[in-house]
């Protein structure tokens, strides 16, 4: 008699629960995804507006590798899946006067520095190879879980300490290398896909610009979206289930044990184990019983620190546009731009702003002559006194004006055929995002590896997280991990 396969139900099919969904579907879990939206992919999801194709969220792939293994994991290969293409520029940072290429070809990027930056060229070396150390030796303490307390002492983390900058923060590593006040710049945003600002970020983050500037970044034809879609493929493939439209009220339990869920229709299904991939604020605050969690009651998700949000302008325009895949024009005042975010909390008129002009390298996600343009400018979350009802169109105004005056899009208003507008409000709302915080809880250290919500939820038994809220963090590679860390929690603890 065949032995009855273990149950496994995991809330929301964004990058998380589709990556642990692909790894235990394969080996032969009886998996169960619910989804409140008609599509997957949450964050990660395909926005198709008239015959415009958006990303939703991320909108380029780092540490390919990662996602490699994941794909690996599950049995397949993701180039089987996917079509992915190598950036090169990877993007380009635009200050006014002065514009950087940025390569992952380190001869061409050590000769780009020496033409735009004279005397930071031998810089980039150095960064190259001390924050390859540094890399070398984090990143494997990244991918491993932080269950217990005694994990902090661990023989690998212990070897990593004098790595990984405890005492500085990611504009102070840039420091170390560079002189130039934009050449620093240049590698530090990158703190930014973590939501925070460099002079608050961790100095281990420091990593993030060496990733790129070693592996590359990647496109995916059709959008970042589709690594979503193929997944859930897979997940088919396997036997998995996906239900879409059904969006949990609750999650049931026995005392402080995970025993199933709740559907808004009133449906309750159970199983051995329970994965949660929704927004880990809102999680937390709405999908437990009140007076359950302790540690993450919602007065106190309340106190916790949190990353900023996004407004975003997705365009369907029926023109091409002859500018980089990937570019960023910075705020005049940087700093203070970034002090508006996170301290003041208030809208700056001096803002950066992020376009992705996809078509010029992706003829899939616009008809042919078309453009999908992707438009993102970091704002603080709603923890704000922002009434985002009101400023929306003042804002959308400074961010053309903006574009008119440091890029060729120029005329871009003019030739717009489809437009959707994403505020704070509307990942709140829509999204279901705590506070709007797009990039979820912040990576200071006081809330990285144990003292983050855990792969194995230290709150209730038998319920395991995974995406951004939880370890390793925020970002497409690292919730991949999350997905890795808490598929192996769950094979071993559904063994013992």
């Amino acid at each position: 008699m065949e032995k009855e396969k273990k149950k496994i139900i995991i809330v929301g099919a964004g990058p998380g629960g589709l990556s642990t969904g692909m790894i235990l579907s394969s080996k032969g879990y009886d998996v169960h995804i619910y989804e409140k939206d008609n599509k997957v992919g949450g964050r990660s999801a395909c926005i198709r507006q008239g015959e415009y194709s958006f990303d939703t969220g991320p909108t380029f792939l780092l540490m390919k590798s990662i996602l490699d293994e994941t794909f690996a994991l599950a049995d397949r290969k993701s180039s089987d899946y996917l079509k992915f293409q190598n950036l090169d520029p990877m993007y380009v940072l635009n200050y006014g006067e002065k514009i950087l290429n940025v390569s992952s070809n380190q001869d061409k990027m050590y000769e780009e520095i020496k033409r735009v930056f004279p005397g930071n060229e031998d810089g980039y070396l150095k960064f190259l190879k001390k924050e390859k150390k540094k890399f070398e030796k984090s990143y494997p303490c990244l991918s491993k879980d932080y269950s217990k307390a005694t994990d902090l002492i661990s023989l690998r983390l212990l070897r990593a300490a004098g790595y990984i900058d405890l005492t500085k923060n990611v504009y102070q590593v840039a420091s170390r290398y560079f002189k130039d006040e934009l050449m620093k710049l240049s590698f530090t945003f990158q703190a930014k896909y973590l939501g925070m600002s460099p002079w608050d970020c961790p100095g281990i983050f420091g990593i993030l610009p060496y990733m790129e500037h070693a592996n590359g970044i990647y496109h995916v034809e059709g959008g970042l979206s589709e690594i979503s879609e193929k997944m859930a493929e897979v997940i088919k493939e396997h036997g998995g289930h996906i239900h879409l439209s059904s969006p949990i009220k609750k999650v049931i339990t026995e005392g402080r044990k995970a025993k199933g869920i709740e559907l808004e229709s009133g449906e309750k299904v159970y199983a051995d184990s329970i994965v949660l991939n929704a927004d880990f604020g809102y999680a937390a605050t709405n999908l437990f019983e009140e007076g359950l969690l302790k540690k993450y009651s919602p007065d106190k998700m309340k106190q916790k620190d949190f990353s900023c949000s996004t407004y975003m302008i997705h365009l369907g325009v029926d023109k091409l546009y002859d500018e980089p895949h990937h570019q960023i024009v910075f705020a005049n005042d940087y700093k203070q731009n970034l002090k508006d975010i996170f301290n003041n909390k208030i809208i700056s008129d001096d803002i950066s702003v992020y376009i992705r002009n996809a078509s010029i390298n992706d003829k899939t996600i616009a008809p042919e002559g078309h453009s999908s343009i992707y438009i993102l400018v970091p704002v603080p979350n709603n923890q704000s006194d922002i009434d985002w009802d009101n400023n929306k169109e003042d804002f959308r105004k400074r961010i053309f004006e903006i574009l008119k005056e440091n890029t060729s899009f120029k005329d871009l208003e003019d030739h717009i055929i489809e437009e959707r507008v994403v505020t704070p409000k509307d990942w709140e709302i829509d999204f279901n995002v705590f506070f709007g915080a797009t990039f979820n809880l912040s990576h200071k250290l006081s809330q990285m590896l144990y003292f983050r919500p855990r792969n194995r939820f230290e709150e209730v038994d038998n319920c395991y997280l995974v995406g951004g809220g939880t370890h390793p963090g925020s970002g497409l590679p690292t919730i991949y991990e999350s997905a890795r860390i808490s598929s192996r929690l769950i094979e071993k603890d559904l063994k013992d």
